[in-house]
């Protein structure tokens, strides 16, 4: 019975860790696109900003999964290890984010939040993916 009671300790903490990083994301999000992404989702259900959002969570939620996946044998370590690559994640996923703002025209967080769908949404989605997905390889 211990070892259950053990498991859901861990389970809950390593959800708990899950949702802050989800919510630095959903901030990390918003500080780079202009406006307030929560009314430009559910308010004004614009897609590129909601497309965007989705990657950043998805990335997010695949760098947490590898890590708790890959775990170390302490649980100390393993929530410190989650909680780095996290991060890591999420400022390497911003840095991209600039990187292909300075390399194309135009601002890309206003491209964003055009209320017609944009192709540079696409790219930028496809950058946090694939950000994410080298983070999570390099857990393993």
């Amino acid at each position: 019975m211990s070892d259950i009671l053990d498991g859901l300790g861990a389970a809950a903490l390593f959800g708990a860790l899950g949702v802050v990083l989800l919510v630095l994301g959903i901030g990390l999000v918003d500080l780079l696109t202009p406006g307030k992404l929560s009314r430009q989702i559910w308010i004004e259900r614009n897609r590129n900003a909601a497309l965007l959002l989705s990657s950043a969570l998805l990335g997010i939620g695949g760098i947490v999964f590898t890590s708790i996946w890959t775990t170390y044998d302490t649980l100390g370590k393993g929530l410190a290890s989650t909680a780095v690559y996290g991060l890591l994640g999420l400022v390497l996923m911003a840095l991209a984010f600039v990187v292909v703002d300075v390399l194309t025209p135009g601002k890309l967080g206003a491209l964003l939040v055009e209320e017609e769908p944009h192709p540079a949404v696409w790219v930028t989605c496809s950058c946090n993916l694939s950000v994410a997905a080298v983070v999570a390889a390099s857990i393993a």
